[in-house]
């Protein structure tokens, strides 16, 4: 028997919003057999055979098996045995009444999709999409990924060099109005979120691995209260919950996706900020990286990730404007400055070599010097001095002051 590709029968949508909540209280946001039975059956039957079936049913129901790249080990009737009983160990110690008023308090609002303010852009994770998300802050989440976000993360572990970059990218994102999406980690994720907030025009969302009531890492805990108190920190794990590894991996699906491009600013050879760019580039996301030394261990996973992914090389913050909808925004963008000699054609950057840097030459003696006929020389020189790059006295030709 082959699961059934019908979508699951409508619920109410406040059965429907309860039957989520539920699911992420008893349910890891990475659990396979959890997200195929929303999948396959919707949150609220789903949740009515957690609560009533037998692994023989539940497997029935499944269609017999998992699919191939999300199946836990063993036979499917011991892969829903084992889920059976996660569920319904958790499902014992949970009082839902005392979490949504916990919630309240704290002002954690619950999006689920039937929220206006619940992004589309979740919707590219299909059945892997979280059951419902825990939200804390003044921003609209539909509002602040719509259009110009762009995630951008990296190695805890990171260099001046890299928190350098990372600021400068998440300030300039946020200077045209677009928003920031990191995991509020130590280093490029903490630098792109301190950059961003430097932007009074933009916005920045920090995506947690554990729940909103204990803000990890701690020693990250002022900025995120900032970020919290301007703009928005989320996770899809209920308070409570503590931030572990299969967390972290599992968040930053979340993070690829509400991003509409991902930079890489700086990663080792095995960072988990590489698996936020592969799944982005799964979920047609356009990925960048940026170049570091080539001597530097923390800049192999960037070089790696340019080199077998085809991730795009992004050197200044208009390069990775270029990879959001609608390009750069008003100002040039740029770490680097165009030098002007760069656009100068190569008759007229001869002429220019020609002139002495501390002295002035005759028009004639220039002429003579590179071989050209006195009118190319003095039609040169008319368009570099209206460039300010040089003077013409007397019949003599000198370097502007200000030319190098």
């Amino acid at each position: 028997m082959t699961p059934s590709t019908s979508a699951p029968a409508p619920a109410d949508d406040a059965a429907d919003r309860l039957a989520r909540i539920t699911w992420s209280l008893i349910a890891e946001p990475s659990d396979p057999v959890a997200l195929l039975a929303r999948s396959l059956l919707g949150p609220v039957e789903a949740l009515a055979l957690a609560r009533e079936a037998t692994e023989t049913e539940l497997t029935t129901r499944l269609g017999g098996e998992l699919p191939a790249d999300t199946a836990e080990p063993g036979a499917p009737h011991q892969r829903s045995r084992r889920a059976l009983a996660r569920w319904r160990t958790r499902w014992a110690e949970v009082d839902l009444d005392a979490v949504l008023e916990d919630a309240e308090r704290r002002r954690i609002r619950i999006l689920t999709p039937a929220d206006p303010e619940w992004p589309a852009s979740l919707g590219d994770l299909q059945e892997t999409s979280p059951h419902c998300l825990w939200v804390q802050g003044p921003g609209r989440l539909d509002e602040l990924v719509a259009s110009r976000c762009a995630a951008i993360v990296g190695s805890r572990a990171s260099t001046p060099y890299g928190e350098d970059a990372a600021t400068g990218f998440g300030a300039e994102l946020a200077a045209g109005g677009g928003t920031v999406v990191s995991g509020g980690a130590y280093g490029i994720d903490a630098a792109a979120h301190r950059g961003a907030l430097a932007a009074p025009e933009g916005a920045t969302i920090a995506v947690l691995a554990g729940g909103l009531d204990r803000l990890y890492p701690r020693g990250n805990t002022e900025l995120l209260e900032r970020i919290r108190d301007r703009h928005l920190v989320l996770s899809e794990a209920p308070p409570g919950t503590a931030p572990t590894r299969w967390r972290f991996l599992a968040r930053n699906r979340l993070i690829a996706a509400l991003g509409q491009a991902v930079l890489v600013v700086e990663a080792s050879w095995r960072s988990g900020a590489l698996s936020t760019a592969r799944l982005a580039d799964q979920l047609s996301r356009p990925v960048g990286a940026v170049p570091g030394p080539i001597t530097s261990a923390a800049s192999a996973g960037c070089h790696r990730v340019i080199r077998e992914r085809g991730a795009v090389l992004v050197t200044e913050p208009s390069e990775l404007l270029d990879l959001l909808p609608g390009g750069p925004a008003a100002g040039d963008g740029s770490f680097a400055v165009q030098d002007e000699l760069d656009l100068l054609s190569p008759s007229d950057r001869r002429v220019l070599d020609a002139v002495p840097p501390r002295s002035s030459l005759s028009l004639s003696r220039i002429a003579r010097e590179i071989g050209f006929e006195q009118a190319e020389v003095d039609a040169a020189l008319a368009r570099l001095s209206l460039l300010g790059l040089v003077e013409t006295v007397a019949d003599r030709a000198r370097r502007a002051r200000t030319s190098r």
